[in-house]
């Protein structure tokens, strides 16, 4: 390992991110355009009658920032206690890959079916990257 690879899952999922700004600013534009709601409806970046179109992207772009945190200072802890090893990396791949997939079903059915196990595998991936780091941090 070069060291550095704990930190390609955390740039995947800032590209997630920067995705999901994109298709928030289309999805918004979209419906000014067929007239369901005013521009000027969105200034203070909150729209209590936005299109559940926009509106799926908005909550989903919320929740980039809610448990991801966890897992950008988990990462960073990681590294930090040279602990970002093969286990850590690959927990860490599944969290991320679990939003991705998660961001999928959320912005297109919302099938709750589907998103909750998806949000499930990403939740205990993190948990699983928390326990290595204190399984680390204990024995070395």
């Amino acid at each position: 390992m070069t060291g550095y690879e704990m930190f390609w899952p955390m740039m995947a999922h800032a590209v997630l991110v920067y995705i999901l700004y994109a298709l928030l600013g289309l999805r918004r534009r979209s419906a000014v355009k067929a007239g369901k709601i005013r521009q000027s409806q969105f200034r203070e970046n909150y729209a209590a009658d936005e299109p559940a179109q926009s509106l799926v992207v908005r909550n989903n772009l919320a929740n980039q920032f809610e448990l991801p945190v966890l897992f950008y200072a988990c990462s960073i802890a990681l590294f930090v206690a040279q602990a970002d090893n093969l286990p850590a990396v690959i927990l860490a791949w599944i969290f991320v890959g679990s939003r991705y997939a998660h961001t999928f079903v959320h912005v297109t059915s919302n099938n709750l079916r589907y998103r909750s196990p998806l949000f499930a595998i990403g939740y205990i991936a993190l948990a699983g990257m928390w326990g290595w780091l204190a399984v680390w941090m204990t024995f070395s």
